[in-house]
């Protein structure tokens, strides 16, 4: 959610200071199901610019159309869209559409927050009411104070519809070879902040990892005073045993969700029992973060497909989910 969020305010700030104006659309309610769940933003400029998506793709084509009045007339709207007989997903969509007027310290605000890395909230007050529809407004609420979307000032008495937006995941790669580059791309086209740690007397840099946020060629001491944090996972991708155990023995106390393993399950248990032998304090917790050969059983062969398998056994980690093929589930996508 939050890179999505970056794409929408940074450009929105270019867009201001073009003298473009933006409307920022909001999914603050669903009755039934549908593509994507309440809380995805996406915005709209006055140029028909659109960033970011709500569906996966029908959807806004009527946004597009609805943010002209709110341009014309600088009032939100409430949205209804029936996604039943459109999209075949039996959902009925409630989306505010706002004017976008953040202030200079609003998008300033936003960068100290996502760096500082800790989660913030969204409120959106809305109508279903005829007569109300054009009251609804939004605010964000960052750790130096609440600022609101526009000039409107927030209605509470009417619908609040609320959200939690977490730190962006963050990946951190060990390793420069070519499957970490594979790796790197695909999860910065996730949305992810990309860290490349590699060993010292490598020849590498930043720009031969497209996607890649840093570059750090240190050694595991120096790794061990990165920050890290539960919005956290790290691959060990050195293609080095020693290597690994060196770095793999600076996370015992890291808070990490995920650390992931290359190589068969008897390298693994080498390197755990090599872990043990160097600290035999180390707790259960640490050892459940393992995961090790990383990835899930997808037949995976190409360093593309490898990479496509790691990041899916992350995101169902982190989302506490079984991976299993969807036609199996018994109950709705989303619960």
């Amino acid at each position: 959610m939050l890179h999505e969020l970056k794409d929408i305010i940074r450009s929105a700030k270019i867009a201001q200071s073009l003298g473009i104006k933006t409307a920022l659309a909001s999914v603050v309610s669903l009755d039934g199901s549908s593509y994507r769940r309440p809380g995805v933003r996406m915005s709209i400029q006055e140029n028909g610019k659109m960033i970011g998506a709500v569906s996966g793709g029908c959807v806004e084509k009527e946004i597009l159309r609805q943010a002209q009045r709110v341009f014309e007339t600088n009032t939100s709207t409430l949205m209804e869209y029936d996604g039943r007989y459109r999209l075949g997903c039996e959902g009925f969509l409630y989306i505010l559409i706002e004017p976008f007027q953040p202030t200079e310290a609003f998008f300033n605000a936003f960068e100290r927050q996502c760096f500082s890395r800790k989660s913030f909230s969204i409120s959106s007050y809305f109508s279903k009411e005829n007569s109300k529809r054009h009251k609804g407004s939004s605010c964000f609420h960052f750790s130096e104070g609440e600022f609101p979307v526009s000039i409107v000032t927030p209605e509470k008495s009417l619908t609040l519809f609320t959200q939690t937006i977490k730190p962006g995941f963050k990946l951190v790669i060990v390793g420069c070879e070519h499957d970490a580059v594979q790796l790197c791309k695909y999860a910065s086209a996730t949305g992810w902040e990309v860290i490349i740690v590699a060993p010292i007397d490598e020849l590498k840099s930043i720009d031969d990892f497209p996607g890649a946020s840093s570059y750090f060629g240190i050694n595991e001491k120096e790794f061990s005073a990165l920050p890290f944090d539960s919005q956290t996972a790290v691959i060990m991708m050195s293609h080095s045993y020693v290597k690994d155990l060196k770095y793999l023995s600076e996370l015992v106390e890291k808070e990490i969700s995920y650390i992931g393993l290359l190589g068969p399950s008897k390298r693994r248990e080498k390197l755990l029992h090599d872990l043990l032998e160097k600290n035999d304090l180390i707790s259960d917790d640490f050892f459940d973060k393992i995961h090790g050969p990383a990835g899930i059983n997808i037949g995976a062969e190409t360093p593309q497909e490898i990479a496509i398998s790691i990041l899916a056994e992350i995101l169902s980690v982190i989302r506490n989910q079984k991976p299993i093929s969807l036609k199996d589930k018994q109950i709705g996508i989303h619960q």
